[in-house]
């Protein structure tokens, strides 16, 4: 997240970045160390931006996070961007582990500090229940990428619809665009195989941008975008808050016709790996993160 981190400096220059040194012993384990306590977190507002992208990379910034309150910071915000886990939410059968409530709970188990709870701050988390998961020990606050979606969108052009691909997008993102015609795709099932059909709303030569929060593998978006196209969509575009894209699944899109793929930087190695070949297109958080970092 340094990239992210500097990108948020130079938009409030009032904000200092502090110093974390992330070292490890010979057998792996950490051994790291916080820089200038007394003078850099004492007594101030401390935001830490985390990227939890590995189990030990959880392991490791969870061991800073609890050190934290210990040092009398005057507030402390955990900046989550991705919530990983969020895609595991619930126990379908004996046996299985929801590993978002997991994650919650060792959230939740942030110290309090001398000057009160800790906030965790998360864009776009997969499903609204994981925010009942969350324990009353820390503050939680829900942020969302729509708005730099709206920004971009104004630059655009006409002829703009928003599509979204099963219902549970449309329920939730579909009122924050009301100002947009909507387009609403479902799957169905033919024996054993499942497709995707519009249900709602009609893309005749209009320019379709499916919203969603995340994109794994991505096989509904590209299904979503191929249906769009078929029916009469003269353009189709994508945005996704979260372009997770595990082994390295952004490369099916590069031939899949979309006009636009929109990301945030909430996924960094995502970023690192797509900044500048098109489709693609960032579009960062850093000012919304800016101004929860200030806000206090």
């Amino acid at each position: 997240m340094e990239k992210l981190a500097h990108q948020i400096v130079e938009r409030h220059p009032e904000i200092e970045l502090g110093i974390v040194r992330w070292d490890h012993f010979e057998d792996g384990f950490p051994n790291f160390f916080v820089d200038g306590v007394k003078i850099s977190v004492k007594g101030r507002h401390v935001s830490f931006l985390a990227s939890f992208d590995t189990p030990a990379a959880i392991f490791e910034q969870m061991s800073v996070i609890y050190a934290f309150p210990s040092y009398l910071a005057r507030s402390f915000k955990v900046l989550l961007p991705y919530f990983p886990t969020g895609t595991m939410e619930r126990e379908n059968e004996l046996g299985e582990i929801a590993t978002a409530k997991t994650l919650a709970r060792m959230l939740s188990a942030i110290p309090i500090s001398k000057f009160g709870s800790a906030e965790i701050v998360v864009f776009d988390i997969h499903a609204l229940g994981e925010r009942f998961y969350f324990g009353d020990q820390v503050v939680t606050r829900f942020e969302s990428g729509i708005q730099i979606l709206r920004d971009r969108l104004e630059n655009m052009g006409q002829d703009i619809s928003i599509a979204f691909p099963d219902d549970g997008a449309a329920k939730r993102f579909g009122r924050k665009f009301p100002d947009y015609p909507q387009i609403i795709c479902g799957k169905v099932r033919d024996g054993d195989k499942r497709y995707v059909r519009i249900k709602e709303g009609n893309p005749v030569g209009r320019h379709v941008v499916i919203v969603d929060d995340l994109i794994q593998t991505g096989a509904t978006a590209r299904e979503s975008g191929r249906v769009l196209k078929e029916t009469g969509a003269e353009k189709v575009s994508i945005y996704a808050t979260h372009g997770v894209f595990p082994k390295q699944s952004w490369r099916t899109f590069l031939d899949a016709g979309f006009e636009h793929v929109f990301i945030t930087d909430s996924c960094p190695w995502t970023i690192e790996a797509v900044t500048g070949i098109a489709p693609f297109e960032v579009l960062s958080l850093s000012g919304q993160l800016a101004e929860i970092v200030l806000d206090h």
